[in-house]
């Protein structure tokens, strides 16, 4: 490779050759999809972009097992326009639209869907990677139910890149179906809080319960889907205003605009993102914490998933109050700010970091893939 400044490889031999070569001049490789996701440091000085938008073909789609075969470049909307021609859905709504299936995975970033349908690992049945000595390995297989090989998928997703290439990845596929939102205000942490604990706990097969924050007030959302969708929306509704006293109840059948603003939310180009991993029974705690701060939240209200905008020279002070137990995450923010920061991931007990330098000592030795990317410098 030599000289090369970046490479964009167009096959799976390319990419594992690619990485091999690498390996074998000492080079660093940092793999690159859209770039949506500005969480990772640059490519060390003689290390090399590898670039997935040459890999960005829709391999297979079959509508009848609710299965897809994508490879890691292609990008999430375009993949989403073609499964809505079927009325299916990869049940992923991350917050940039430009993203790479491949990024997803890798980061496991997820949206307000994840309270029913999960994150990137509950939807991969199946993967293709390449890994650093050029190896091409699979697992996994194309159907739901199939148990074949070593779960490689599971470590590929969220693992940042750190153990290899994502080269495809098999999917499970839903059915894209109507929805109503029912939505009540409050400014009252708790009082919104207990009711998002509520609403949790009934038969509506919610397809997402979000919470939102800012400025002394919040927000519960609570999205039915399917043919019943309004009248479950409007009990939830009746609820929302009755027992559980919030204000402004109200539903929503055109509710694309509140649940794009949910999960725009979730990222920001000028102020840091903190994100917030808590019980929900703390998220009054977490809300507070915010609020000290001059931050803004929104939330998964029923998987204590949070995530807080504050000002970058907060986070720290935000960090500290923060309830026992809660772990944070710096995600978005200005290069200079970040690089002030004592530890964006958080604290991490040394038994999950052994465990984690040993898996990336079995599958990159040579700290080939994305070096100091992930938690603990690996």
């Amino acid at each position: 490779m030599g000289t090369l400044s970046s490479v964009r490889p167009e096959t799976f031999a390319e990419a594992a050759r690619v990485l091999s070569e690498a390996t074998a001049e000492g080079r660093a490789v940092r793999i690159c999809g859209a770039g949506t996701k500005p969480w990772t440091p640059p490519v060390r000085d003689g290390g090399l972009p590898l670039r997935t938008s040459g890999l960005n073909r829709i391999l297979a789609h079959d509508p009848g097992d609710m299965t897809a075969t994508l490879e890691a470049g292609v990008p999430l909307r375009e993949a989403q326009a073609r499964f809505a021609a079927e009325d299916q859905m990869l049940a992923l709504d991350p917050p940039a639209d430009g993203a790479t299936i491949g990024g997803i995975v890798a980061t496991g970033d997820c949206g307000p869907l994840e309270h029913r349908y999960g994150g990137p690992r509950d939807l991969v049945v199946g993967m293709t990677v390449a890994l650093a000595d050029g190896t091409i390995a699979r697992s996994g297989g194309t159907v739901i139910k199939n148990v074949a090989g070593y779960d490689i998928a599971k470590l590929f997703c969220g693992g940042f890149g750190t153990l290899g290439l994502i080269l495809s990845v098999n999917l499970r596929l839903h059915p894209r179906l109507p929805t109503v939102t029912a939505l009540g205000e409050s400014d009252d942490a708790a009082r919104l809080c207990a009711a998002a604990r509520a609403l949790a706990a009934m038969p509506a097969e919610l397809e997402s319960l979000d919470l939102a924050w800012s400025g002394g007030a919040g927000r519960v959302l609570a999205r039915c889907a399917g043919p019943q969708a309004q009248p479950r929306a409007e009990r939830l509704c009746g609820a929302m205003s009755g027992e559980l006293g919030l204000e402004g109840a109200r539903t929503e059948a055109d509710d694309a605009t509140l649940w794009e603003a949910q999960r725009a939310a979730q990222r920001s180009v000028d102020a840091a993102v903190v994100r917030v991993a808590a019980l929900p029974t703390a998220a009054p705690a977490v809300i507070a914490a915010a609020e000290a701060e001059r931050g803004t939240l929104v939330a998964r209200a029923a998987l204590g998933h949070a995530y807080v905008t504050l000002a970058p020279d907060r986070v720290s002070a935000f960090r500290e109050r923060l309830p026992a137990g809660a772990v944070s995450v710096l995600r978005d923010c200005p290069p200079d700010a970040r690089a002030r920061v004592a530890d964006p991931w958080g604290a991490t007990p040394e038994r999950s970091l052994a465990l984690m330098r040993a898996l990336k000592e079995r599958f990159d030795p040579t700290g080939t893939c994305n070096p100091a990317t992930f938690v603990g410098g690996i």
